[in-house]
């Protein structure tokens, strides 16, 4: 009995040895964290530019999305000849982008439109992107969540023709947002034109593509790509300008193929999104001469 007292004794100690242990350990490692000053991780709240102040009332609080300026390799095509835009370029260019893009949309579909139907991220890029076949890629929409603007640097705010190219850009990108949010109808809007598309649409101008009932070159390269660039073009031009451009077509079967996929796009945004696209297109306009007075 007494060994068994013992043997009790005994675990009973080294229970109480090991509680012992435990409990110094766990002393140790709280004290070790006390005296713990520094971290590799910065923790602290970034201080904002007047640009990073602008973005965030104009672009982050307004509509949702946030504008990416400063270099991030993880962001773009490293086997381009790439580089961030200059930054006393980028406030102008946005500016140019809220007026034109974003106010025209929030007027005619409302003011929380682009907030709920909008890329998430804004990238810019100071230079042209080439292609390899010696085309420019002038912006990207990517998977619905970002819009990449190629030449910020080289938008000039009193040239016409220079912002309607680079706000083309932002135009015909959106579009793909849209289409991939709600779906326009490809079967029929293919079947205006079918055997005219090609891979080989850089060899053919402008003034050719539209005499096979395509608005723009880039029109000929896939339907999703024609239907886009309708869009583009509507929007980039007043419906005066517009319609000078369809009734200076010399084919008449390809001024009523062009005129059939407008009556697409319309019917589109009207039963799809509630917005009247001949309205917007003067809005649009409207705001357009708006900068350039400016």
């Amino acid at each position: 009995m007494n060994n068994i007292n013992n043997k009790y004794r005994r675990l009973g100690s080294a229970c109480v040895y090991i509680v012992a242990v435990i409990a110094i350990v766990i002393l140790a490692s709280c004290k070790q964290e006390d005296s713990f000053e520094g971290s590799d991780l910065d923790t602290s709240t970034p201080k904002l530019t007047a640009l990073d102040s602008y973005i965030r009332t104009n672009y982050v609080s307004k509509y949702n999305i946030d504008v990416l300026y400063r270099w991030n390799e993880n962001v773009v095509d490293n086997n381009r000849f790439l580089f961030p835009p200059i930054e006393e370029n980028v406030q102008p260019v946005l500016e140019v982008v809220e007026k034109i893009w974003l106010d025209s949309y929030s007027e005619v579909g409302g003011a929380d439109f682009v907030k709920l139907v909008a890329p998430r991220q804004l990238l810019l890029v100071g230079g042209r992107n080439f292609n390899r076949s010696g085309t420019i890629l002038l912006g990207l929409a990517e998977g619905g969540k970002r819009i990449t603007l190629f030449e910020t640097d080289l938008v000039d705010v009193s040239d016409r023709a220079n912002i309607t190219r680079f706000l083309s850009t932002i135009q015909h990108e959106y579009c793909h947002i849209l289409n991939q949010t709600i779906p326009f109808d490809e079967e029929g809007y293919g079947r205006i034109t079918p055997s005219e598309y090609t891979a080989q649409w850089f060899n053919t101008s402008i003034a050719e593509a539209r005499e096979l009932g395509f608005i723009s070159d880039y029109s000929r390269s896939s339907v999703v790509e024609d239907f886009a660039e309708m869009v583009n073009f509507m929007l980039i031009n007043s419906n005066e300008e517009f319609n000078t451009i369809i009734d200076g077509i010399s084919n008449i079967e390809a001024r009523e193929s062009i005129r059939s996929k407008e009556a697409i796009v319309a019917d589109y945004f009207d039963k799809q999104w509630d917005i009247d696209i001949y309205e917007l297109q003067e809005v649009t306009a409207r705001n357009t001469q708006e900068v350039i007075n400016n």
